[in-house]
């Protein structure tokens, strides 16, 4: 018989130890669930780069996402293992919460890549379904803990630009649709068409539904530097990914005789959707300088800069997609230097991110949970 003599108690290998150690890091519990935002920021800048022929550009932006996207789920899974709780808890706030469609939204724009930049459709497909079993559990997770939980927040602090995810997420399944849809046979393209096309027409209203709380929020409550977070750049993103799954139905109307049918009522509202869009960024950029400027709020890395970058890449692909599905051909420069707008922001995004790595303090992402 072997006695343990008080405080040399058996221990785990060194190596064990350590590698425990590492995954049960503080960083992981609070890492924001907004953090595949930079997934989403980075595979939309590589498709925007690659429609102005930055090729080499395009291919390394999307192996970081790839990458970013395989590092992000080990990351989740270690996180719902060692600590479950939290993460049920960022499930159901408000603020937080809807940061969990960023894994939805990923899932898609890096199976529009694999298509765009690569023509895999098999691994399209692989990402289509991820991406429609991520949005169906979390849509009703989501907004069904948002009705049923008995203590809620007031509307000033319970809602952001952040809501907005949600409708990235759905339109993010109609262009990822669409693109398998030109690469499919019948009868299956129609009913890919079919589902893009109904996710599409949600997604719209689900956009005004939540942007008339965000704006009435804007108005009628008081609005400190800290709670214009990055963001509600999303609240411009929403509308750019639907003006760009609108573009994609429109070429796919051909091949789809319900498509034929509404041909212009999808037209009417691609513009409608491109023009809220536009309208939106005059505003966010002059609120952007009363935060930073006026009210001198800091300017620091923060994962949810992410949230911001996304929408100005969107921004450039959409229009780019709207111009050739409506022969817009004079929206092209606008197009094109957004595209540098967007690689510029990446730049600026990831730059902060590597300097915050460098010194050993990767953000939690603060409450909001929003927007990458």
């Amino acid at each position: 018989m072997v006695r343990v003599t008080p405080g040399m108690e058996p221990r785990a290998p060194a190596s064990q130890s350590t590698l425990f150690g590492r995954l049960r890091h503080p960083d992981i519990k609070h890492l924001s669930p907004a953090y595949f935002g930079m997934v989403m920021a980075t595979g939309i800048v590589s498709l925007a780069t690659n429609q102005v022929g930055l090729w080499l550009v395009s291919r390394i932006l999307f192996a970081i996402a790839c990458a970013a996207y395989l590092v992000l789920w080990v990351l989740l899974i270690v996180r719902i293992r060692f600590y479950p709780r939290r993460v049920l808890d960022d499930l159901t706030d408000h603020l937080r919460g809807p940061g969990f469609f960023t894994m939805v939204a990923a899932s898609a724009i890096l199976g529009s890549g694999f298509l765009t930049l690569g023509q895999f459709v098999a691994t399209g497909f692989v990402l289509w379904f991820v991406t429609l079993a991520l949005w169906l559990g979390l849509t009703y997770t989501i907004f069904t803990a948002f009705t049923v939980k008995e203590k809620k927040p007031t509307l000033d602090r319970g809602i952001s630009g952040a809501w907005l995810l949600a409708v990235v997420a759905t339109q993010a399944i109609a262009v990822l649709g669409t693109l398998l849809a030109a690469k499919i046979a019948q009868p299956h393209r129609l009913d890919l068409n079919f589902i893009a096309l109904s996710m599409w027409l949600w997604g719209g209203m689900l956009y005004i539904w939540m942007m008339s709380l965000i704006f009435y929020r804007y108005t009628f409550f008081p609005f400190a530097p800290g709670d214009l977070s990055p963001p509600y750049w999303i609240n411009m993103g929403a509308m750019a990914i639907s003006t760009l799954a609108g573009s994609l139905l429109i070429e796919n109307s051909s091949d789809a005789w319900f498509l034929h049918s509404i041909a212009p009522f999808m037209k009417g509202f691609t513009i409608f959707y491109w023009a809220t869009g536009t309208w939106w960024i005059p505003m966010l950029v002059i609120l952007g300088i009363w935060r930073h400027v006026y009210k001198r709020f800091p300017l620091a890395y923060d994962p949810l800069y992410w949230g911001a970058v996304f929408p100005l890449g969107m921004y450039a692909v959409a229009t780019h997609q709207m111009a050739r599905a409506l022969q817009f051909d004079f929206l092209e420069p606008i197009a094109t230097a957004f595209v540098w707008i967007a690689l510029a922001a990446w730049s600026l995004a990831a730059f902060g991110w590597g300097y915050t790595m460098l010194h050993g303090a990767v953000g939690s992402g603060g409450g909001g949970g929003s927007g990458g």
